[in-house]
This record gives C-alpha cells, sequence and structure tokens, in this order.
C-alpha cells in the first residue's frame, strides 16, 4: 500500500526505527510541486514501518510512502498494484517489493515480468477462490462481495478543488448573469447566449483591481431581463478549465445552429478514444471535464456517463539547465528558429526522440544536430538503392523485427524506442552498403509519422507514385521476426576467448564442435568437461 507524503495518517504510521526517514521523506516531498512529482523519472519512497492487513485473505501488507501519489487525487492512498501498473511496478522493482501477477492472458503467467501486464484483460490467477475467473467478470463482482462479507461499501468520490470561477481579467468565457438593484443577480434571458466578450483594442487590467471589462462601460451597461429596469452586467470571467472541459463536444458537431450537437451525432462520436494532455493536467483538468461530463449525462444532454475512453499525459521539454522553460530564466527555446536551422522534420524527430513520453527531459542543442545527422542520411541512402526487389535475404529478419518494433511502440506511444530501431537499421543498411528499394520503402512508410516532409520527398523523387502517406503500413511475419542464428561465447575455464555464430537449432555436439575448432590454438590443456548452455555460452574446462 502507498500513501501520499501529504497524507493524514503519514506521520502516525512510522514506527520508532523508521520516524526519522519518515518525517525527512515527507519535508522533502513538500518541496516539489506536483507537476515535478508526477515527472520524477525516479521513483522515490520509504518504509513506514508498518502494516496493513488485507481484510479479503488476512495478508500483511508494508505500507510505504512516496510522492509518485498525490494526496488530492482520489484518497491520497493506493493498493500498488505493481504487476499490473507501470508506476507501481518501476516503484516495486526499485524497492524490492514482491510482484504477484493476478490476471494473466489465457491463463498463462509472465515469467521474469520485466515490465507491467497492464491490459487488465484475462483470467485472475494467484488468487485464492477467484483463480480462474474473468477479470471483468470479479471487478463488477468484488464491491458486492466485499459488501457482503462486511469489510467495506462500494462509494464514488469526487474531490473537486475550487479553481477560482471568476477571474478579473477580459478573456475568458462572460459569466451570463446581471446585477439589477431590484430583482438582484438574474441570468439573461436564453435568446441572448452565447454572451460574447465585446471586440476591444486595449485590454489592460484597470487601476482599482476590477476586470478590464468593467471599463467597457457600453458593454457593461444593460437591462434587467426581469424588469427592464438598469442592470450591470458580470464583469468577472471564467477559468480556462470551464471551456476546456467540454469543448470536445461542440466538435461532433460544429456546425449546429439549434443545439450543442445533435443526439445523433453526440451518439455516434462519444466517447472520445483517447484524450492526450500535459501532466500539469492529469488530476485537476481531468476531474472537472469528468464533472461536466457527468453533470451533461445526468440531464440527458449527453449519451454516455463517461467523455474519454482512454487519457493519457505526456512529459515536459525543460530548458539545458534542466529547469521548466520561463523567460524569467532565460532558458526559452522557440520552435520557429529551429526550423530555420534545421527543418521542420528535425524538430519533429528530436521531440519525439528526447526521451519517453509521459517523463519530463530536458532540451539539448546537440540532440538536435544528431537527430538532424540522422535525417541527412536517410537522403543520402537513396544513392545506395538497387533494383533488387523485396528484402534481402541477409535483412529479412531484420526488417520485419523492425516493423513489429516500431508498430507497437508508437501504439503505446513509446516513439524514442520506434526512431532508436529505425536508426540501427539505418546503420545496417550503410554497413552492407545496398538497399533494395522495398527496403528503402518500408523505412520511409515507418519514418512519414516521425519526418513526413523528407520521406515525401524521397518517395517522390525515387518515383515510386502517390504519396507515403497514402501507403498501407507494412505487415511483419512473427515467425520471421526470430533470428535463425544466435552468437554465443566461447569459453575456457568460464573466461571468454572468442564469439562464434550457430544456428539455433544446431545439435549440441556439433556446436561444441565448432566452438573447439575456434579456440583450437588455446586449447593446450587436457579437457576434463564440455559444457553448453543453448543459445548463450560453451564452456571448455581444461586441467
Amino acid at each position: 500500500m502507498v500513501l501520499a507524503p501529504e497524507h493524514e495518517l503519514a506521520k502516525s504510521l512510522a514506527t520508532d526505527e523508521t520516524r526519522d526517514a519518515v518525517e525527512k521523506y515527507i519535508y522533502d516531498a513538500s518541496m516539489k510541486s506536483n507537476v515535478d512529482r508526477m515527472q520524477d523519472k525516479e521513483k522515490t519512497g520509504v518504509f513506514t514501518g508498518t502494516y496493513a492487513i488485507n481484510p479479503l485473505n488476512g495478508a500483511k501488507v508494508p505500507i510505504w510512502l512516496s510522492d509518485y501519489v498525490l494526496a488530492d487525487y482520489g484518497t491520497g492512498a493506493i493498493m500498488c498494484v505493481p504487476a499490473h501498473d507501470d508506476r507501481d511496478f518501476e516503484f516495486a522493482t526499485k524497492f524490492n517489493i514482491p510482484i504477484i501477477q493476478v490476471i494473466a492472458k489465457d491463463g498463462k503467467e509472465i515469467e521474469n515480468m520485466t515490465e507491467a501486464y497492464t491490459e487488465a484483460v484475462g483470467t485472475m490467477i494467484n488468487s485464492g477462490e477467484w483463480n480462474g475467473m474473468e477479470s471483468a467478470v470479479l471487478k463488477k463482482e468484488a464491491p458486492h462481495i466485499i459488501e457482503e462479507r462486511g469489510i467495506g461499501r462500494a462509494t464514488v468520490n469526487y474531490k473537486l478543488r475550487d479553481w477560482v470561477f471568476s477571474r478579473q481579467r477580459y478573456w475568458g468565457e462572460p459569466i451570463p448573469i446581471v446585477h439589477c438593484d431590484k430583482c438582484g443577480y438574474v441570468p439573461i434571458d436564453e435568446s441572448q447566449l452565447p454572451l460574447l466578450l465585446p471586440e476591444v483594442d486595449s485590454y489592460m487590467p484597470t487601476d482599482n483591481g476590477e476586470s478590464p471589462l468593467a471599463a467597457m462601460t457600453d458593454w457593461v451597461n444593460t437591462t434587467c431581463p426581469c424588469c427592464g429596469g438598469p442592470a450591470k452586467r458580470e464583469t468577472d470571467t471564467m477559468p480556462q478549465w470551464a471551456g476546456s472541459s467540454w469543448y470536445f463536444l461542440r466538435y461532433t458537431d460544429p456546425h449546429n445552429t439549434e443545439a450543442l450537437a445533435s443526439k445523433e451525432a453526440l451518439k455516434y462520436w462519444l466517447p472520445v478514444d483517447w484524450y492526450n494532455g500535459g501532466m500539469e493536467h492529469t488530476t485537476l483538468h481531468l476531474l472537472y471535464s469528468r464533472f461536466w461530463h457527468k453533470f451533461l449525462y445526468d440531464q440527458g444532454v449527453v449519451p454516455t456517463p463517461e467523455p474519454y475512453q482512454k487519457r493519457t499525459s505526456h512529459g515536459m521539454i525543460l530548458g539545458e539547465n534542466g529547469e521548466k522553460m520561463s523567460k524569467s530564466r532565460g532558458n526559452v527555446v522557440n520552435p520557429d528558429d529551429i526550423v530555420d536551422v534545421y527543418g521542420a522534420d528535425t524538430l519533429r524527430t528530436y521531440e519525439m526522440f528526447i526521451g519517453a513520453f509521459d517523463l519530463a527531459a530536458s532540451w539539448s542543442e546537440d540532440g538536435v544536430k544528431g537527430c538532424r545527422r540522422f535525417l541527412d542520411r536517410v537522403w543520402k541512402l537513396q544513392d545506395s538503392v538497387t533494383d533488387e526487389k523485396g528484402y534481402s535475404k541477409d535483412m529479412e529478419t531484420k526488417m520485419h523485427q523492425v516493423i513489429k518494433k516500431v508498430s507497437n511502440d508508437f501504439e503505446n506511444l513509446k516513439y524514442n524506442t520506434a526512431i532508436a530501431a529505425m536508426m540501427a537499421l539505418l546503420n545496417d543498411f550503410y554497413k552492407k552498403g545496398s538497399v533494395t528499394a522495398d527496403e528503402f520503402k518500408t523505412l520511409l512508410i515507418l519514418l512519414n509519422p516521425v519526418a513526413p516532409h523528407i520521406t515525401e520527398e524521397l518517395w517522390s523523387v525515387k518515383n515510386y507514385g502517390g504519396y507515403v502517406y497514402q501507403q498501407t503500413w507494412p505487415e511483419f511475419d512473427e515467425t520471421k521476426t526470430v533470428e535463425s542464428t544466435v552468437e554465443i561465447a566461447v569459453q575456457i575455464n568460464g573466461k571468454t576467448k572468442a564469439t562464434l555464430a550457430i544456428g539455433k537449432e544446431d545439435p549440441k555436439d556439433e556446436v561444441i564442435a565448432k566452438a573447439k575448432e575456434v579456440i583450437a590454438d588455446k586449447l593446450t590443456g587436457n579437457v576434463i568437461k564440455e559444457i553448453y548452455v543453448p543459445g548463450r555460452i560453451v564452456n571448455i574446462v581444461m586441467k
């Protein structure tokens, strides 16, 4: 179990042995902003020394504090599931916490997990009496089971923060309210909606602390919808999240003059398949957008209870000094300047290659130059294209591996590793000294989402017809992604003396015979044992 450092129980859970470490960790966490905590590449934490008891199975569960858990998100306490959550997996791996897989695809447990199984779809394993149950079924049944056993109850908890709904500035959505000395605060008539801000030459702040709108007397002074007497419009405006929490609904039917959107359009388009935003939107903006949507759902305006099927957050680009970019720090990078010197494709490539999608990364001029060199090499590769069709025999496995890697990485927002795979492929082409037409085409298609301009230009130069973006995405053959050969170490008494390329299916005796051939000049003693670890090493023990 992991609690936010600022959780009300955090200090009280510390034991005499852990109290100093716990209090120091709580203090250190208080020095970070929520954005910084979400962006931290390396997980931090401290064990409180206290355990909770899982009421379903009686197991002791260690209670930790970690700043990747936020107090204002949910309850500020999570049941860590390292086998099925990326962040929990990183945390558990760092602190050697047992990783127990409880959901398995096709009921097969993953041996030596290297990453979390986040699909969370499959059959329950390591789950006692629920083994063999489909995870989707148990997810629905679990609250009822817990309630029936009297150990808990299902609840929905929304924790909204007052995000200052009245801003004293010009921009933002105007609030459709007027104040009448006789009638008080009165909403304007629906026929006057939407209420538009006045067009002005200047929207500088006033010298009396009022909204800039207060100076627009022609707009402010109006009539009361109730009594017809003089009234004044509300001059505060709504915050950005007020409009940005629901604007996507209008995209479903943007030209509708009778309603927000037609019921047919809303039913067709909602919920949004995928919503991506900045790390600073991970909590508040997500909560507010769900709040608005659920309200509209209760009112019968939208057909779905949730606005999005998937929500992701991207990391922040920091200055070269590792600090958040700002004019005051003098570390702002103007993208136009980069485009002018290196081109738009270079900027796109570097932005995608700079690091993991969901983590912060520091800007590097050298990194930009490196991406430009990569694209220059792609451009020059056209001179090495042959008339040969298909994939060459010695590159076939590599091509299918790269197609698989890039396709899966794009799907999972791992753009940096996808580009790295294409860089490695490019190196192989240069090492070989040639590339077939189909290999070159495949590279251009894979690279097109990253660098559309240079790939389209190369496609045109080579007269391949049409455009890259119109081409079918390459497919890989799983059977051809497996290397037929493998390089193994040849050792004498545990010390590597040579390497040897062998077929994966080569028999043991044949592999050992080949290994002894490559180190024949070093076999000067009596061979007392020959050890072969398939696909890894041959070790000749001599006396």
